[in-house]
């Protein structure tokens, strides 16, 4: 499959996390929409709220791209296919765009660009600065001139005055076009918490917000420049189609997920890893559900119990449903949110709230983050999905932590080689045939994932029916 001109494809990126990318990538994505364009995003990184929110923008999933959970053939792979057939694919960064890993810039936007052969636009947050505003762009331009920087967008401008001297000096210093001049908003309603933006799926006014972004990129940011940088992408950008699935399910397998407001992180390649091989799979939330469904594997996202706590709590028929399955053997595979929820308590404060006590584990909230970034796990115990010996690569990130539990029945599977894990050496608690972690794993990252989950889940139909 190969990109031929004019396929169009950018890349937003900033000098730092917090610079409005996601904002202002979502307001082009809307505005881009109601003008009829069909933009597919791409987030850079792990992350699952600013991706949402992309989604939410262009009506089209995205999808994530990520060079140290996946190897750059499946990179470009998933691009291709991902984007074939869209008027534009756009590709928001992650923190500043060459940070990465180390020194070097390993695993950062910048490389991400230079991979996909994608003009760069830069997001400048023009809070309290002037002409330093254009030594810093300068600067990304020398730092490495390999990254197509096309242009910048001003965001957070007090004034008019203001945005001459930036659009001048820039314009005139660094040789680039300014796109667009976004002034201080202060009434916009794209709220943060721990983990960045409020996720959509919690947000009061969605459609309110992503029409307010829509109209703030149609009136501050120049579109019709935007679309022409991103025609102007290289077409020089080659790769096969993504491999097919290596093992079949028996479509009677039934998968079931938790997606509510509650739980909502998941990779939607790994959905599709599950549907691909033959499996069903359907929703199911522990907020409005009274039982548990009949199912062969639940697999259980991150998001955010915390917030959900009392109604989680309160729905004691599901919990009890929950804890009486996986205690008859249900297979069931959770990450982050989903391992806490696992847990007989979640301590907030001075409040105790039960959850569903399938592992007797219990966790508490914290204001200090406890786990974030890549994590690297040697697979070193017995469990349900992988085999003795395997390495993982993943990422966490979360503000709560293990306070007690059962070692007489329990176990750890990992151990961290990177990362915090649960107790700052092990991750993946075991018991029966759950595995719970605080670590996301991506299924074109981990391609075993995938065929152990529907391997466990054929196996447990089957002994059903005998």
């Amino acid at each position: 499959m190969t990109m031929k001109a004019p396929y169009s494809r950018l890349v937003i990126a900033a000098l730092r996390g917090g610079a409005g990318k996601t904002t202002l990538s979502a307001g082009i994505l809307a505005a881009l929409r109601k003008r009829g364009v069909l933009a597919v995003p791409f987030k850079k990184g792990p992350d699952y709220i600013d991706a949402a929110w992309l989604s939410s923008a262009s009506g089209q999933v995205c999808h994530n791209l990520d060079s140290f959970l996946m190897d750059r053939e499946t990179i470009l792979n998933s691009f291709l296919n991902y984007a074939a057939g869209a008027d534009l694919a756009l590709i928001e960064g992650n923190r500043g765009l060459f940070d990465g890993m180390d020194n070097l810039g390993t695993h950062s936007t910048a490389e991400l660009a230079k991979l996909l052969a994608a003009p760069v636009v830069m997001i400048m947050d023009c809070d309290k600065v002037t002409r330093t505003a254009a030594a810093m762009i300068l600067g990304c331009r020398i730092l490495d001139p390999g990254v197509d920087i096309r242009g910048v967008i001003l965001n957070r401008v007090s004034g008019s005055r203001h945005e001459f001297i930036l659009r001048h000096t820039i314009e005139e210093t660094c040789r680039l076009p300014v796109m667009g001049a976004v002034p201080r908003m202060k009434d916009f309603p794209f709220p943060e918490r721990n983990l960045g933006l409020t996720p959509p799926h919690e947000h009061p006014r969605i459609q309110y917000a992503l029409e307010m972004a829509a109209n703030m990129a149609e009136k501050y940011i120049d579109l019709d420049m935007i679309l022409s940088t991103a025609s102007q992408a290289s077409s020089a950008l080659k790769g096969n189609a993504p491999a097919l699935s290596r093992v079949k399910s028996s479509s009677a397998t039934t998968i079931g997920i938790f997606q509510d407001s509650a739980f909502q992180f998941y990779y939607p390649e790994n959905l599709t890893a599950l549907k691909d091989r033959g499996a069903r799979v359907i929703d199911i939330s522990p907020l409005s559900d009274a039982r548990l469904s009949d199912i062969d594997l639940l697999y259980i996202g991150g998001g955010f119990p915390e917030t959900h706590a009392e109604a989680l709590a309160e729905n004691k028929e599901f919990r009890t449903s929950l804890r009486e399955a996986a205690d008859a053997g249900l297979p069931v595979y959770a990450e982050c949110g989903g391992l806490m929820y696992l847990g007989e308590n979640l301590l907030i404060g001075d409040r105790e709230y039960p959850m569903a006590g399938a592992l007797p584990v219990s966790f508490t909230m914290v204001e200090k983050l406890q786990g974030h970034g890549y994590t690297i796990m040697d697979v070193v115990a017995e469990n349900p999905y992988f085999p003795v010996g395997n390495t993982l690569k993943g990422h966490e990130f979360h503000h709560s932590r293990m306070v007690s539990f059962d070692e007489k029945h329990i176990r750890f599977a990992f151990k961290m080689k990177r990362g915090s894990g649960i107790d700052g050496i092990r991750d993946g608690l075991c018991r029966n045939q759950i595995l719970g972690s605080y670590t996301h794993l991506h299924a074109l990252g981990t391609l075993e994932w995938a065929d152990a989950l529907l391997e466990r889940a054929d196996a447990y139909r089957i002994t059903k029916q005998q």
